[in-house]
């Protein structure tokens, strides 16, 4: 009797992001599951955990009777070599069937169909990875809000901040933008701003959701809002010149994130300081979801 799709063996691809998690299935080119949770409950740095964590999510999103052949997962947090291994080995222990387990940037090449490039994402916060000749993977940028993310939105409204206390200090009077960002932690003037941040629970998610302050002043006449973004930008080009210092393969650039792509201003100063640090870099953003990507990458394992 032949297999029906829901019975055949299934490639699964699981996105794990900061905020949402996508898993997505096929049998052969029927979509079975495509299934999206919150994040909630994720712990990359608890391999065991992160293990059955990933176990009941695909338990609970395959339909009845489906079984994995193979499955990839690219997961928020999987910032080193090691650490997506354990995770990797811990899952393909409890499941059974061969497991690829990388860093969640790493699937936007796949994603758009590419075998090499670079991962760029700007969302929340901001990394770059690509692979070396010998398929080893580099990555670049990601130290969170408080050192690093420039060009993410947490970084973006901390550049802010910073340019915005800047002029204060040089006796300036507060701009469109340092009124807005007032105005945004609720406070009454600008030097109060850094209690304001310093007072975060949650750093990089408090300091990003303000990040259309930054685009809004800019839109009503900020210079100082334009120069954060561009700065932003030069940033965001910076993790791939970084890259190819390195020895990695960057003429094809992916872009994702919900920052980066939803913001016009931001992703030009990319582009524009891209074709200056890197000249020939093909800069793309990423139109489907990236776990097409881990699908993909799931294929390869079958």
């Amino acid at each position: 009797m032949q297999d029906t799709p829901h019975s055949c063996p299934l490639v699964v691809g699981v996105d794990v992001g900061g905020t949402k998690t996508h898993l997505r299935a096929l049998a052969g080119p029927e979509t079975v599951a495509d299934h999206v949770r919150p994040s909630s409950g994720w712990r990359p740095h608890d391999p065991a955990a992160a293990a059955a964590w990933l176990t009941t999510l695909v338990h609970d999103a395959l339909p009845h009777g489906a079984r994995p052949l193979a499955l990839a997962m690219g997961g928020h947090a999987c910032e080193t070599p090691r650490q997506c291994e354990e995770i990797r080995a811990a899952l393909q222990d409890r499941l059974q069937v061969p497991v690829l387990v990388v860093g969640d940037a790493e699937l936007l090449v796949p994603a758009a169909g590419l075998e090499k490039g670079v991962g760029l994402v700007a969302g929340t916060g901001s990394v770059a990875v690509g692979r070396l000749s010998d398929g080893s993977p580099v990555q670049v940028g990601g130290w969170g809000a408080v050192l690093g993310d420039e060009g993410g939105s947490a970084g973006l409204v901390r550049e802010a901040a910073r340019a915005v206390w800047a002029a204060h200090d040089r006796g300036e009077a507060p701009d469109e933008l340092a009124l807005r960002l007032i105005a945004a932690f609720g406070v009454s003037e600008v030097p109060a701003l850094g209690a304001a941040l310093e007072s975060a629970t949650h750093v990089s998610a408090e300091w990003g959701r303000h990040a259309p302050v930054v685009f809004a002043a800019a839109e009503a006449g900020s210079p100082i809002a334009h120069e954060v973004i561009a700065d932003g930008g030069r940033a965001l080009a910076a993790l791939v010149a970084r890259l190819a210092t390195r020895g990695v393969a960057v003429d094809d650039v992916v872009v994702a994130g919900s920052t980066v792509l939803a913001q016009p201003e931001l992703y030009e100063a990319f582009t524009s300081s891209l074709a200056e640090a890197v000249p020939g870099a093909r800069p793309q953003p990423l139109r489907v979801p990236p776990v097409e990507g881990a699908v993909a990458l799931a294929r390869s394992l079958v």
